[in-house]
């Protein structure tokens, strides 16, 4: 065959130019991609796709920003399914406005682009003292998004475009006073209640199921009482901590570093100053910033003449109520701690030197640097098991990108066995019991991730016991694993599952008797008010709910009240029935004006966001907006422990 190949090369070419070209014809580029597009679809907004690898990618670039905003964030938090599911809804409302802003045509133009450019803090941070941005620190900060230099301006660029959209709903909200009364008042209406709880615990007593009435639940709610199904699972993990055991730092590796980084590996440079500032907000009006502009330089000659007078002439004049009393000393600084004109005095000047006039957005200071501590260099000894560390994560992490490759490879090309991959790359082979397609909320590690557990239990991996392919669990993180066991969901014996059968057998029909008695008095008290056992009355409101759970309080609040007392009878759900008399309805007193001012700006607001929120699910249902995943329940709490 191969000897035929070799010998007819320019035939083989031509039958393959004569299948291939056809078909980039008939499907196109992009149907080629889409064929190897990341996974499954997980939501649609029309004909555009949102596959799992996007959601990942959006997901990983969503926890790398938390991480660095929130360094000590649990990152059991960020790994949730709630908030991974919060992130697929985010890229559903992008593309979704997306859509929109492309059908008006809206725009951002490179101006406005470059303002908004400018007005960034972190951006703003790189430019030189000659006022240019430091351009391979602006390329750092893009790579650490996954993006050029065009690609994060483009980012910004649609940020921008969508803020537009969404500002011409929600800066255009308005609401009346008449219209923001008639919510406030029922907002802070109140009314004096009495209520009667009806608890299926206070029934369960009474009820006494026979053989026959369990047999009887157990056949009609068989789905209650499976076993789900399980594995007994095998996995390899490529991770930086199993790349860093096989790592070896030398000696001169370490010195090299040590003798590159000494100034920065043995601290900052701290600056402790004096200061007396004269309050100038950029909003106060152009007369009185003119006049506080005016006594500072006042102050200023003061202290010139004078420099031992600094700290006395602080604590009568400074605005600054925290450093005034100490003479305006703000004590050891570095770097970074203070506003950057203020900081950028700070570290120009020498010992004893007075500041010239430095304005900031607080308003204008006077400055006196009265000391420089140089942080002293420590030896190689005190740093080397940090720098040992640095650099042994530094080439985990280069090597971590090499053998990505090779376990990728592996895993898939030798799929009856995970040992030649642990053995190649000298990783260990861990084992897992009891594992579930759902991962339980106990569950940390690779073995949590969704992703790994649907190619765990994908039909593959069940009937022939291939490794799944090198799956993405985290950042500088692959894991793979095969299933040694598998155990299809069945249901369990009765005997087995018998005081669960009784258990929710009694809980269902002691709910019922408690559901039955409550309508039953209702309708009695109802007819013979003088019967009604209630407890003291409690006046309740929307803003003071007391122990009133959410449906309880609603069904109050929304019942007729034309003539007292009116009466509601509420199903509580698994919680039972309550009857509540409603005596009296107290109108919400008027507030001072600036109180009722600020509640209505509140109320705006409020709208605005309504607005908007209302807008965002047109759009949904115009453009054909589907979320195909389920949305997970709220999140448990986080066990106290991690499993092994």
């Amino acid at each position: 065959m191969f000897d035929f190949v070799r010998k007819h090369t320019k035939v083989m070419m031509f039958l393959m130019f004569l299948l291939i070209i056809p078909a980039f014809v008939l499907v196109g580029i992009n149907g080629f991609r889409s064929m190897s597009a990341g996974g499954e679809t997980v939501a649609k907004v029309g004909s555009l796709s949102i596959d799992q690898a996007e959601w990942d990618a959006a997901h990983k670039s969503e926890v790398d920003r938390m991480r660095a905003s929130m360094p000590n964030i649990d990152p059991k938090l960020l790994d949730s399914p709630q908030a991974k599911y919060v992130t697929l809804e985010r890229l559903v409302r992008e593309h979704v406005l997306s859509e929109a802003a492309n059908r008006l045509h809206l725009t951002t133009t490179d101006a406005r682009l470059a303002r908004e450019l400018q007005q960034n803090p972190t951006i703003a941070a790189m430019r030189g003292p000659d006022g240019r941005i430091d351009i391979e620190r602006y390329r750092q900060l893009a790579a650490s998004q996954g993006l050029t230099t065009e690609g994060l301006e483009q980012r910004v660029r649609n940020d921008l475009t969508l803020r537009q959209l969404e500002s011409g709903i929600q800066d255009t909200a308005l609401a009346t006073a008449a219209q923001a009364n008639v919510s406030l008042n029922a907002f802070f209406e109140r009314r004096d209640v009495q209520m009667a709880n009806f608890v299926p615990a206070d029934y369960e007593a009474s009820v006494q199921p026979s053989a026959a009435d369990l047999e009887a639940y157990y056949q009609a709610h068989p789905t209650l009482f499976q076993a789900p199904e399980s594995a007994s699972v095998d996995y390899v993990v490529l991770d930086l901590d199993s790349i860093k055991k096989s790592v070896s730092v030398s000696a001169d590796d370490v010195k090299s570093y040590y003798e590159q980084n000494a100034e920065r590996l043995s601290g900052k440079e701290e600056r402790r100053a004096r200061h007396i500032l004269i309050n100038a907000p950029k909003d106060m009006p152009a007369a009185q910033r003119e006049q506080a502009k005016a006594h500072a330089l006042d102050l200023l000659a003061q202290v010139r003449k004078s420099p031992e007078s600094f700290a006395d002439v602080a604590k009568k004049n400074s605005q600054d109520s925290g450093s005034a009393p100490n003479g305006g000393d703000l004590d050891f600084f570095a770097r970074g701690a203070m506003v950057k004109p203020f900081e950028d005095a700070v570290f120009s000047m020498k010992k004893g030197d007075i500041s010239e006039l430095v304005e900031s957005d607080f308003g204008y200071h006077i400055i006196q640097l009265t000391d420089i501590r140089a942080p002293k260099q420590k030896s190689l000894d005190e740093l080397r098991a940090g720098i040992e560390a640095d650099l042994r994560t530094q080439m985990a992490q280069h090597k971590f990108a090499e053998l990505a490759e090779t376990f990728t490879n592996t895993v898939y090309e030798q799929s009856d066995s995970l040992q030649a991959v642990a053995d190649k790359l000298k990783l260990e082979i861990r084992h897992a019991t009891e594992v579930t397609r759902v991962p339980n909320a106990s569950i940390v590690g690779v073995l949590s991730n969704r992703k790994l557990l649907t190619a765990v239990f994908s039909a593959d991996a069940i009937e022939k016991k291939h490794n799944t392919e090198a799956i993405e669990t985290g950042p500088n993180q692959l894991a793979s694993a095969r299933i040694a066991q598998y155990s299809p969901a069945h249901l369990l014996p009765l005997d087995q599952v018998r005081k669960d059968v009784q258990s929710r057998l009694v809980a269902q029909r002691a709910l019922e008797r408690a559901v039955q008695d409550g309508t039953d008095k209702l309708a009695a008290w109802k007819q013979h008010p003088e019967q009604a056992k209630l407890p003291v009355s409690a006046s309740v409101s929307r803003d003071q709910a007391k122990s009133f759970a959410p449906e309880l309080l609603d069904a109050v609040m929304r019942a007729d009240v034309a003539s007292t007392p009116a009466w509601v009878g509420v199903n509580l759900g698994s919680k039972g029935y309550a009857v509540v008399r409603i005596n009296q309805v107290s109108p919400r007193a008027a507030p001072p004006e600036a109180t009722a001012k600020q509640e209505r700006a509140q109320y705006t607001q409020w709208l605005a966001q309504a607005e908007n929120q209302a807008y965002l699910e047109y759009l949904k249902t115009r453009y054909k907006a589907q979320v195909k995943v389920a949305k997970p329940g709220p999140m448990a709490a986080l066990p106290s422990s991690e499993a092994p």
